[in-house]
């Protein structure tokens, strides 16, 4: 069965569990490095489950999704009520070839729009974190909700990246 858009959004924020969104966000990159770190192309390119993603995949989805946020809080902040289009992640990952792309190279890329992101986030004024724009699929969503959402929805790849490479070292 699929979850509602608001069994989503309620389960990606359940992952900060109280956890600052920023210190999270800052913190990603090196602890997906930290997990990459030593393992195999082999591991890093086996599907854990039919259907599901294997690390290439997951972190080529976060590169992306960094691409993706940073232009949606930008466009929000310069036209605040702007609508804000959704995409399909499974369509993007087949278009992108997401299953043959480097998860090292991947990293790289989104750790310096992370860096990008979080720096220009440092710079707004306490208004514009209210300032929101209108998801096609979730509503309206402020800057301050874009950013806990993305730090949730870190917090939820790196435990399949943990879990998929535990499960490939079991699996040699």
């Amino acid at each position: 069965m699929e979850e509602t858009v608001q069994q989503y959004r309620e389960r990606i924020l359940s992952n900060l569990d109280g956890k600052d969104p920023r210190k999270v966000q800052a913190a990603s990159a090196a602890r997906l490095a930290k997990l990459l770190r030593g393992a195999s192309p082999k591991q890093l390119a086996r599907k854990p489950a039919p259907g599901k993603w294997s690390v290439n995949e997951i972190v080529a989805h976060l590169s992306e999704t960094e691409i993706v946020v940073g232009w949606r809080m930008r466009a929000i902040v310069g036209a605040p009520g702007t609508a804000i289009q959704a995409y399909d992640q499974d369509a993007w990952a087949a278009a992108g070839n997401y299953a043959a792309r480097d998860a090292r190279k991947s990293l790289e890329f989104f750790r310096r729009a992370r860096e990008a992101n979080l720096d220009w986030l440092r710079r707004l004024r306490p208004e514009q974190w209210q300032h929101y724009g209108i998801h096609a699929e979730r509503g309206q969503e402020s800057i301050e909700t874009i950013v806990n959402m993305i730090a949730g929805h870190d917090l939820n790849h790196i435990r399949q990246v943990e879990a998929a490479l535990a499960a490939g070292r079991k699996g040699r």
